[in-house]
């Protein structure tokens, strides 16, 4: 058994890691106080007491106070003259000082600006280009302070982004792990390009379109359209396959084969005419989008806010 004085292994006065400890422990004292920090950064950019202490919401003599703590601490002169030009010192110790405080604004894993609420949103690829991102200014514009940060996800294939706030899903809308209403569902028909029309046409009744390059998508079940029409047809089990409409649509633009598309997806290629319609018949697709959240989430006034907007963008 050891005699005399001893020393625990898990004291901070130990050698070697728990020395390092103690020795930031000990430096730790001589750390000056935050608000003089913060004032000397504000009165060496605003070269006045006045507009410093009305920006620290503080005295004028506050101000001069805190700078002369600051100065007594470091034991050196940060200003040189009454204009509240900085000494060499003072603009080396400045260039630390904003360094720091800097470093204090950001909090771990987030680049967001700092006063502004960040919201993750994981979107599926094609909703987001035709359907999101030409309404999301308007967001934008009501809600200045938040940042978005957008993601894509395809949970319909198990693509999803975990760490996501919200997210829109396209599904059956069966999702027992997360709380979700639904946004947007859609009609399904046909779309080709005017050149393949031209070239493979014409599409008079749906029953043209045997033997026809049919793309598919695990996203849109053609079994859907063809039931609609009173096809007794199986899903297509050959041809070019897609888990994202809008590389079917433009694979489908290109001339490669028909897309079966929602129609509010498909409107970008519908509206610049490289996608145009076979037939009047459409079918109600068997998915939708819902926006999905954990619980508790909307306790967060941004998330709260921005499916409150969605929703009433959807309409």
């Amino acid at each position: 058994m050891a005699t005399g004085s001893s020393t625990p292994k898990d004291a901070f006065s130990t050698r070697g890691q728990d020395g390092g400890a103690a020795n930031w422990a000990s430096g730790a004292r001589r750390i000056p106080p935050i608000q003089c920090l913060v004032t000397f950064e504000a009165l060496a950019r605003l070269r006045s007491v006045t507009q410093s202490a009305e920006e620290l919401c503080v005295t004028p003599s506050a101000v001069s106070h805190r700078v002369k703590q600051l100065e007594q601490i470091l034991g050196t002169r940060l200003f040189g003259r009454a204009d509240f030009s900085l000494t060499t010192e003072g603009s080396a110790y400045l260039a630390q000082v904003r360094e720091g405080l800097s470093a204090l604004q950001r909090f771990p894993g987030s680049d967001a600006t700092p006063g502004k609420r960040r919201l993750k949103l994981a979107v599926t690829p094609t909703f987001a280009r035709a359907i999101l991102i030409p309404r999301l200014r308007q967001f934008t514009e009501v809600y200045p302070e938040i940042d978005l940060a957008l993601q894509v996800s395809i949970p319909l294939l198990d693509v999803v982004a975990e760490d996501a706030d919200l997210v829109v899903r396209f599904g059956p809308g069966h999702y027992a792990d997360m709380e979700h209403v639904e946004i947007a569902r859609d009609m399904v028909t046909p779309l080709a390009s005017p050149a393949f029309l031209r070239e493979h046409g014409p599409f008079e009744r749906p029953g043209d379109l045997e033997g026809i390059p049919l793309l598919r998508s695990p996203l849109e079940p053609w079994r859907t359209w063809f039931a609609a029409c009173g096809l007794d047809w199986p899903a297509p089990s050959e041809g070019s396959q897609f888990n994202d409409i809008g590389l079917m649509c433009d694979a489908a633009a290109a001339g490669m084969g028909v897309a079966l598309v929602r129609l509010k997806l498909g409107a970008p290629w519908l509206d610049q005419g490289t996608l145009v319609r076979l037939f009047d018949i459409q079918a109600p697709s068997p998915h939708a989008h819902y926006l999905c959240w954990r619980t508790g989430t909307m306790d967060r006034w941004e998330c709260a806010a921005f499916a409150e907007w969605l929703q009433r963008a959807m309409n």
